[in-house]
């Protein structure tokens, strides 16, 4: 504290632990409530609402980018992280608060763990920010990190070529949903492991429980995207996982209206290659230092946008899911489709698998989103002529949206990894990936029927 100013500063200290003490109280409260209240109320309470003076039901946008302080004892205490503070909206905000709490009330749902979030202003800004200080240069020792090969492109060149810029190298699982497949690459230079829970557009899955004890073995974290799951139906926290990564952009936000990512990670969380403060409360630790200091966050605007998609996010996984399996059951049937993956069918090979850890929460039922990919019968040209005929599915290398979305993985999501590297994963040239909306699925099957139609 200041020596000119220590009763003034500590005056402060005192009130926001009294804040804090009541913010506390109302975290424990939600965390005995069911996810879609917690989807719905977050972190906003009636005490937030009227002790603002207006009383509005909805959390309120605050576009400021800065905050004033009372007297100078204020600003010193706020500015010394003694008290909570957003003095600046590139590191902090209210509205991105919510936001973030709510996130974080989701997705350690169900978990004994307690967790914190850290929103960013895209899904690839959140991949970057969760990975980079376990990368950190600490001793000596070559650098790696392991992943599963079956990840979105722009996560494929993030990891084989800008982290490789700073010398840490990539070990690639081809087949992450055996473990044994982990096991040869990990060692004693191996910072975390990584994968995606269903992958995209790929649809692999892995043992979640049986990779995080792999990891907490080396004493390294496992970290998971779960993005297409989101925690309506899955949240690896509570199987083991140290950090979850999602781009918010996708199905969390199916409104298609903004971009934005997020990390979740869970107190205490495993790595020895971090110091005590950063695996006390990671996402904390990242928002006070590296990403204060890198500047990826979230316009409140966007952070609104996304706290009002979450609030119905178990009904639309769930409307969605069950459209998704209705539309891949009719492509498995299709003459002109040489193959359909989607975790839901119970002929995929990894369906088991995947019904242990994809269920609809806080009713048990097998649910795996709304990704599927299919490989058109025929050559890549057969396969643009298919996308091409589309008419109500629109073409896009978006997904997540309640309007469904088709791209050719090959020469759009996963072009610049190139050919060795689509191999690696498994993306043929024939393949198609669709993202099925909240359509009818007997109107996206139509669609899909006339276009196919055109390969005679």
């Amino acid at each position: 504290m200041s020596a000119n100013h220590p009763e003034g500063v500590a005056r402060y200290v005192r009130e926001a632990d009294r804040a804090l003490v009541r913010r506390r109280a109302q975290r424990a409260r939600l965390r005995a409530c069911k996810f879609d209240t917690i989807a719905v109320h977050g972190m906003y309470s009636m005490e937030e609402a009227f002790a603002g003076g207006q009383g509005g039901i909805i959390e309120p946008v605050f576009p400021s980018t800065s905050q004033g302080y009372r007297d100078s004892d204020e600003m010193e205490a706020a500015l010394a992280y003694l008290i909570p503070t957003w003095c600046y909206s590139r590191i902090h905000n209210p509205t991105v608060f919510y936001l973030e709490e709510t996130l974080a009330l989701l997705e350690s749902y169900g978990c004994p763990a307690d967790a914190s979030a850290l929103v960013t202003s895209s899904g690839m800004a959140a991949i970057k920010q969760a990975v980079e200080p376990l990368l950190a240069l600490r001793g000596e020792g070559r650098i790696n990190f392991v992943s599963a090969a079956q990840v979105y492109g722009g996560t494929f060149q993030l990891f084989s070529v800008r982290m490789a810029e700073r010398g840490a190298r990539v070990r690639w699982v081809r087949e992450s949903w055996d473990v044994e497949a982990w096991k040869p690459l990990v060692d004693e230079d191996t910072r975390f492991l990584y994968a995606e829970m269903p992958s995209n557009p790929q649809q692999a899955c892995f043992d979640v429980v049986a990779v995080a004890e792999l990891a907490h073995t080396f004493d390294i974290p496992l970290i998971v995207d779960a993005t297409i799951a989101t925690p309506a139906l899955l949240r690896p926290l509570a199987h083991g996982a140290d950090i979850v990564v999602h781009s918010l952009t996708k199905t969390a936000g199916a409104g298609g209206f903004t971009v934005a990512g997020a990390i979740i990670a869970r107190h205490g969380l495993t790595s020895r290659h971090l110091p005590e403060e950063a695996r006390a409360d990671y996402a904390t630790w990242l928002k006070l230092w590296p990403f204060r200091d890198s500047g990826p966050c979230l316009s409140a605007l966007s952070a609104f946008m996304l706290l009002n998609e979450l609030r119905m996010l178990r009904v639309k996984v769930a409307h969605m899911s069950a459209n998704a399996l209705a539309v891949a059951e009719h492509l498995a049937a299709h003459p002109r489709v040489e193959r359909v993956d989607y975790l839901g069918l119970p002929f995929h090979p990894l369906h088991p698998l995947a019904s242990r850890y994809m269920q609809l929460v806080d009713e048990g039922t097998p649910a795996f989103g709304h990704l599927l990919s299919f490989n058109v019968r025929g050559t890549a040209a057969d396969t643009r002529r298919f996308f091409d005929g589309l008419q109500r599915i629109w073409r896009a290398t978006d997904l997540g949206r309640v309007k469904s979305v088709a791209t050719i993985p090959a020469i759009s999501t996963h072009q610049q990894q190139g050919e060795e590297g689509r191999q690696l994963a498994g993306i043929p040239p024939t393949m198609v990936r669709l993202c099925v909306g909240a359509e009818h699925p007997a109107d996206i099957i139509a669609d899909l029927d006339q276009a196919l139609a055109r390969l005679g």
